[in-house]
């Protein structure tokens, strides 16, 4: 059956259009940031930040390393400055406390191409999809730290579209147009959220520092769930969602624990019952329903 109207329509009737998008506002405006430090000094030549999201020192003390690239380069023997190593630990130690997907949805440029991809997927009503398995990207993972061990090379960074990316807006797009849009027309026209959620091996490889993160996205009040389905159809990983919002006769508790969780707060912008809210992995209790709720068409799916 067809929806009446868009997912979070209820929220922005109920909370507002401003409250009802908090959240994507704060990531869009963490993200286009981040890129503008970035292009500051090669646009401006105002360097508070050097170097790109590989590799950076911010405001000359405060080196930061992308450790997928480190480690790649560490197989292909190359043996990394101490500096190098001290800006992956910190960013490890950030990504373990706050949820290694959270690059992908609060930092990654790419995410805005990919969004804006399924932005118009869902206003022109595709719904044909390619069958991707979402172990695809971890096969990809796989084969990028062989190629760097086999190879000797980074192999991955000839094609890394964030890298790619960065150098078009700098030195020129030139054939990185070619890359952008072809990541924009595989969500927009062959599987849903194909590059995220099936094929980018950076959000496999953060996606292993998000275990045991204890920032987490709860469902607290999922008893008040009325089965609208908006939480499930903008969500990047929607499996993530179920075993929190309906595990409660399973004895699940309402934490989202799933390392691909993005921590992108969506759900929690267009549920007009405000079920969802960011807080801690710990108190994963079992609630117990407090009222009965009318499911609407497609309830199921969740279930």
């Amino acid at each position: 059956m067809k929806r009446e109207q868009r997912p979070g329509a209820e929220a922005v009737a109920v909370k507002g259009r401003l409250a009802a998008n908090k959240w994507l506002l704060a990531r869009r405006f963490s993200q286009l940031s981040i890129l503008g430090l970035f292009l500051l000094g090669p646009w401006f030549g105002i360097w508070l930040v050097k170097g790109n999201l590989n590799a950076s020192l911010t405001l000359d003390v405060l080196p930061l390393t992308d450790p997928y690239i480190l480690l790649q380069s560490l197989l292909t023997g190359h043996v990394p400055e101490m500096a190098a190593i001290t800006g992956a630990l910190i960013i490890v130690a950030f990504y373990l406390l706050v949820g290694g997907r959270v690059y992908c949805s609060w930092v990654c440029p790419v995410n805005m191409v990919t969004d804006a991809a399924h932005w118009l997927r869902e206003r022109l009503g595709i719904t044909g999809t390619a069958r991707l398995s979402a172990t695809t990207r971890y096969w990809i993972l796989a084969a990028s730290l062989l190629l760097a061990l086999f190879t000797g090379t980074l192999v991955w960074e000839f094609v890394n579209p964030v890298s790619m990316l960065q150098r078009g807006l700098i030195f020129g797009m030139g054939l990185t147009w070619l890359l952008v849009l072809g990541i924009f027309l595989l969500d927009l026209l062959v599987s849903r959220r194909a590059w995220c959620g099936h094929l980018c091996p950076v959000g496999a490889f953060y996606s292993l520092l998000a275990l045991r993160s204890p920032l987490r996205v709860r469902a607290d009040r999922r008893a008040q769930c009325d089965d609208c389905m908006d939480c499930f159809l903008v969500c990047p990983e929607p499996r993530v969602i179920r075993p929190a919002l309906k595990g409660a006769d399973k004895g699940i508790g309402p934490v989202i624990t799933s390392a691909n969780c993005t921590n992108c707060g969506r759900c929690i912008d267009v549920c007009a019952k405000d079920v969802f809210r960011f807080g801690s992995r710990f108190g994963d209790r079992t609630d117990t329903p407090e009222k009965t709720v009318h499911h609407s068409p497609g309830a199921e799916a969740l279930r």
